[in-house]
């Protein structure tokens, strides 16, 4: 049994989430995987017992290799969808954290790893290219232009975010 927090409810699933905002050098570290046609951060569910500070650290470090710090918290997420790929309506919070730089983030190019339900690729899009992509938030690409300005929440629901 998985300690991740995803509770299954009879209308659907909830998640607790985090995300890394790995942005160095005006681009962004990102991460796509075989089934899905949209970029998204480095990340994942939070598990059971642990804080968002210490997941995000966690994801990091299983999806790149790198043990990186956190800068600070810049957004939270909640998003309610249905997932395409099957049927299922999701309510989802996340947490998003811009992380520290690292010296051997120059070293990251394009790679890829495995998780249980694909092979995900991750790569680096320039701040230009953030929104001419689907990028999930799709508020993020925009929101890399102002990190300084503390924490925001978004609300996400019927496809329609805003800023709440």
């Amino acid at each position: 049994m998985s300690n991740d927090i995803a509770l299954e409810m009879p209308q659907g699933i909830f998640n607790y989430r985090v995300g890394a905002i790995i942005y160095e050098a005006g681009r962004l570290l990102v991460v796509k995987n075989s089934g899905a046609s949209y970029y998204y951060t480095v990340g994942g569910r939070v598990r059971f017992g642990e804080t968002t500070e210490e997941a995000v650290k966690r994801e990091a470090f299983e999806e790149i290799g790198i043990h990186l710090e956190i800068d600070r918290l810049t957004h939270i997420h909640e998003n309610f969808f249905v997932m395409k790929s099957n049927g299922i309506t999701y309510h989802e919070i996340c947490f998003f954290y811009l992380m520290k730089p690292h010296p051997m983030l120059k070293e990251i190019s394009l790679g890829t790893f495995k998780e249980g339900y694909a092979e995900v690729t991750y790569s680096w899009l320039a701040a230009s290219e953030l929104e001419s992509v689907l990028l999930y938030p799709e508020f993020l690409g925009s929101e890399l232009q102002s990190l300084e300005s503390g924490v925001k929440r978004f609300v996400t629901r019927d496809d329609i975010t805003y800023e709440a």
